[in-house]
């Protein structure tokens, strides 16, 4: 298998593929970043192993291409996936999965009856901090969980230019960044038995009105409550990432991830101290361990991005969809649960039994 390498064509260079796909492709040691689709030959200067293609069409019908990576606007998550899959190839789907469950169940049941991968980037289940929460969960350092807080805020008091904040569909915090909250939480969990959401435009303002704040609650039959929490308008510094509650202790942890900086900088999985975390952003940890009361930093574990391309990888040459991390089925039940959020704020924040 370490041989073998699969060629992927990119649909888009704009910045989740600039910032994303193409750096974490090329440090694949088993996929060769082979085409580009865009309106023009730009991304030629930047990789100038891959070819510009001009039209989608072409890449579904280059022989060449195992593997298609779509970066385009939600809106064209599904035409787009279901056409290459149809054409033969593999495929990974920027998230959002799609805008409507609808149409996530129908790239689920192509990709069963095709037995092409189908999946959703969902990176941020590689961030160093979601995986210290997980590892502390596992191993029972806050004894029985109660509460999992999770956020993702930012600060924008204005209108930035792009299609993510206009009013179209698959656009507004709740795809955008509520998409990575809510795989995170049942990555971890699993699905809840009840869900309450508020979903609210905060900032109002006239050239905007796409949802720019959300509250999510998920409840589990454990007791355990889980809230997610993101706004267009937390001008804290730090801000709050995770707020873990257990019947022993508790961990928080401030900061975001690393990586997308990283990336961002030009740095890629390459470079040495890429995904580590510094000691002055570690989380901290107030508990009770064997009797012994343990107060004191957390070291982050270092952030994996790169895994996410790796398992597609590995998935498509093992042949085997069983392998494959972030499934279709799952990219599925965070669109459906998006409906269902979106629903419960609607019905004014009425909490809805699944």
């Amino acid at each position: 298998m370490a041989a073998q390498k699969i060629n992927v064509g990119v649909i888009g260079f704009g910045m989740s593929s600039k910032t994303f796909h193409c750096p974490l492709i090329v440090s694949s040691p088993h996929l060769v970043l082979h085409s580009i689709v865009s309106s023009n030959d730009s991304c030629t200067k930047v990789y100038p192993q891959a070819k510009h293609v001009a039209t989608t069409a072409d890449l579904f019908a280059s022989k060449d291409v195992q593997l298609v990576v779509i970066t385009t606007p939600n809106e064209l998550h599904f035409p787009l996936a279901k056409q290459a899959m149809e054409a033969g190839k593999n495929v990974v789907v920027e998230k959002p999965f799609t805008v409507t469950s609808q149409e996530a169940a129908e790239l689920v049941e192509i990709s069963k009856r095709t037995g092409l991968v189908c999946s959703i980037y969902q990176n941020r289940r590689w961030d160093g901090d979601l995986l210290t929460a997980k590892k502390i969960i596992e191993n029972g350092q806050l004894g029985r969980l109660v509460e999992f807080e999770s956020h993702f805020d930012r600060f924008r008091n204005f209108v930035k230019a792009g299609w993510r904040e206009q009013d179209v569909p698959g656009s507004g915090m709740l795809y955008d960044l509520g998409a990575h909250l809510i795989d995170q939480a049942l990555h971890l969990f699993g699905k809840p038995y009840s869900v309450y959401g508020v979903v609210e435009n905060q900032r109002q303002l006239k050239d905007s009105s796409i949802d720019d704040d959300f509250t999510i609650i998920f409840r589990y039959k454990t007791g355990l409550k889980v809230l997610l929490r993101s706004s267009m308008l937390a001008r804290q510094t730090p801000v709050l990432r995770f707020s873990l509650r257990g019947m022993d202790g508790s961990y928080i942890k401030h900061y975001l991830d690393p990586q997308e900086d990283q990336l961002k900088s030009g740095q890629t999985p390459k470079n040495a101290g890429f995904g580590v975390e510094p000691e002055s952003q570690w989380g901290t940890i107030n508990t009770e361990v064997n009797g012994i009361h343990v107060v004191g930093k957390v070291e982050t574990l270092s952030g994996k991005y790169l895994d996410f391309y790796n398992n597609v990888a590995e998935t498509i040459l093992k042949g085997d969809l069983s392998h494959l991390a972030v499934k279709p089925e799952q990219g599925y039940d965070t669109i459906r649960m998006i409906e269902v959020i979106r629903q419960s704020s609607d019905e004014g924040g009425k909490t809805i039994v699944l």
